[in-house]
């Protein structure tokens, strides 16, 4: 039989971090173990029924059993201008600077290959979602990883960059509300940010995947909002947290025009366009009541303020999430993340994410998702507490 040899883009892609999670815990299902997995930030709330209702009644109109338009329907680009505008009071021009994608996660792995070439220099959080690393290995590009610590909220520090590898990165991923920090941008930060790629021509990519996800009142801001964005970058948002649309495979990229035309290029040759019904879904999910993302983000801070409180009350040093649907939880001296997330799936029969898998400076963490139901949630709670006292 003949052996066919995979090319060398697709031998430097790394491993996928999930995938290894998900085949680490079925032995544990398979046993029959009851488990509470909290390891993987899929929203566990159904879609709001007026978004599947419009869904419904689209897929039978016969316009949208042809080929769609390959850049997407004009009323769905409006309907995401229209959103940004009533939700950040940011102006988009809907054919411009708004290209459609399958997921943000397409988008961002698809910018890498837009930009960047052999050999070129990448900031990349740390830690952070494990799949810009994809785009950045199939475009054969470099890395150079940010720390996000602590003490300094979660925000890279451009002051620590050398000040060569700063005028050699052509493209840097940032992404508040984080993953899997849950920290949160500010405007000065965002500032900041605006004027580093001003100065040194880096495009800024801000993945916005958990834009609705804010706690105590606060609103997590857009990087749209702030002055000259669109002139160093775009913004890619998503609807599978904000709208529980996480297998409808709906995103955008905001912002610069080159850039979205650049992805709007690589996308013509990838996808034939969007199924026009699951288009139609979207903006009625940007155009409808927005009643349920509030409500979405309430359950998710009561489930944050349960299970956080558990874990305080029992001398686990955390602290409260500010965005986002993670808690970022350290772990006991002793132990590495991996070593205390199999500590915690073998002894509690809960799951977890280990920090190390999101990069360097994740070690010393695990990342929590609060994607069940709150009685699980505090179990799971319970659960990690009667193991976590014992090696504190």
């Amino acid at each position: 039989m003949a052996r066919f040899q995979q090319s060398e883009s697709i031998k430097r892609l790394p491993e996928q971090f999930f995938a290894k999670l998900v085949n680490k815990i079925e032995p544990y299902y398979q046993a029959g173990y009851d488990m509470i997995n909290l390891g993987q930030g899929n929203p566990d709330q159904p879609t709001p029924e007026h978004i599947i209702e419009a869904l419904q009644i689209s897929a039978t109109n016969p316009i949208h059993h042809k080929y769609p338009p390959f850049r997407g329907h004009t009323f769905l680009k409006k309907a995401i201008a229209d959103y940004y505008k009533r939700e950040y009071d940011v102006d988009l021009d809907p054919e411009k600077e708004v290209a459609v994608l399958f997921g943000a996660k397409a988008g961002l792995v698809e910018v890498s290959q837009c930009l960047l070439n052999q050999g070129d220099t990448v900031l990349v959080p740390d830690p952070g979602y494990p799949d810009y690393e994809s785009g950045i290995a199939i475009a054969g590009a470099k890395q150079y990883r940010m720390p996000l610590k602590k003490e300094n909220d979660f925000l890279p520090d451009y002051d620590s960059i050398p000040q060569e590898v700063l005028q050699q990165a052509k493209l840097m991923f940032l992404n508040y509300p984080n993953n899997p920090t849950a920290g949160i941008a500010t405007s000065e930060f965002f500032e900041e940010t605006v004027r580093l790629g001003e100065k040194t021509g880096c495009c800024i990519v801000h993945d916005f995947a958990y834009g609705s996800i804010g706690f105590d009142g606060k609103k997590p801001i857009s990087f749209l909002q702030t002055k000259g964005a669109k002139e160093v970058g775009v913004e890619m948002y998503t609807l599978s947290k904000t709208y529980n649309m996480a297998g409808w495979r709906v995103g955008f990229a905001l912002g610069n025009e080159e850039v979205v035309e650049a992805i709007n290029l690589i996308q013509d040759h990838y996808y034939c366009g969007m199924f026009g019904g699951i288009q139609e879904a979207a903006a009625t999910a940007l155009n409808g009541p927005q009643d349920c993302v509030h409500e979405l983000t309430a359950i998710y801070e009561d489930r944050r303020n349960g299970f956080i409180s558990i874990l305080k009350d029992n001398g686990w040093d955390v602290d409260y999430p500010k965005g986002s649907f993670f808690s970022w939880l350290p772990v006991p001296e002793g132990y590495t993340s991996e070593e205390y997330a199999e500590l915690l799936i073998e002894k509690a029969h809960v799951i977890v994410a280990p920090g190390n898998g999101f990069g360097e400076t994740g070690e010393g963490f695990v990342r929590v998702g609060l994607n069940c139901e709150k009685d699980r949630l505090l179990e799971a709670a319970d659960r990690m507490i009667n193991v976590h006292s014992k090696h504190l």
